[in-house]
């Protein structure tokens, strides 16, 4: 080694410097970058066009009753959507039952004849949250629902083909409740 100061451990010493001084300009690097993301992230993308007044879910070959489902549709539609799911919830603990037409026992309260179906209430749960954050994304702010309609789906053969499946295409819309003014 003919090296004048020639000291290892100072080399050591100014690599490590060296190396922490990177790794400090990556990090304030990364910090700088995750801001940009969030703040990109934030930002809501501009929407061209007009700005729709309308909301809809449409399902297609739901395992439930035509005739449940298009009985909820009637007893759902004209409310808000929370007060829908709020009502369809009591339905599911017996609270409340859904009017129905037929040869359907009587039930008490203010109605002729319904029941407490639970599983199509479960499925239109569901739904109406759906239809609550398609009307959020929309800037739908007092949505009620204008149409409810449960139509017959395709019906296939059970296992043997001795058995008719129940299927139901449903189709909810929604549509921003107007205040009216009045004129003093």
């Amino acid at each position: 080694m003919t090296e004048k100061n020639y000291n290892p451990k100072q080399k050591e010493k100014k690599a490590m410097e060296k190396q922490q001084n990177v790794e400090k300009t990556e990090i304030v690097k990364t910090k700088k970058e995750e801001k940009e993301k969030k703040k990109e992230i934030i930002k809501k993308p501009e929407k061209k066009g007009p700005k729709k007044t309308e909301a809809i879910v449409k399902v297609t070959n739901l395992p439930i009753s035509t005739k449940v489902s298009a009985s909820i549709c009637k007893f759902i539609k004209g409310k808000k959507i929370e007060s829908a799911i709020e009502d369809l919830e009591k339905v599911i603990l017996h609270k409340k039952a859904i009017p129905m037409k037929g040869e359907i026992p009587h039930r008490k309260g203010k109605i002729m004849s319904g029941r407490y179906p639970k599983k199509a209430s479960e499925y239109f749960i569901k739904l109406l949250k759906s239809l609550s954050s398609n009307a959020n994304i929309n800037d739908i702010n007092n949505p009620i629902i204008v149409e409810a309609v449960a139509n017959i789906g395709s019906r296939p053969f059970g296992r043997f083909g001795r058995v008719r499946r129940k299927r139901t295409h449903v189709t909810i819309k929604v549509m921003e409740k107007k205040i009216k003014e009045k004129k003093k």
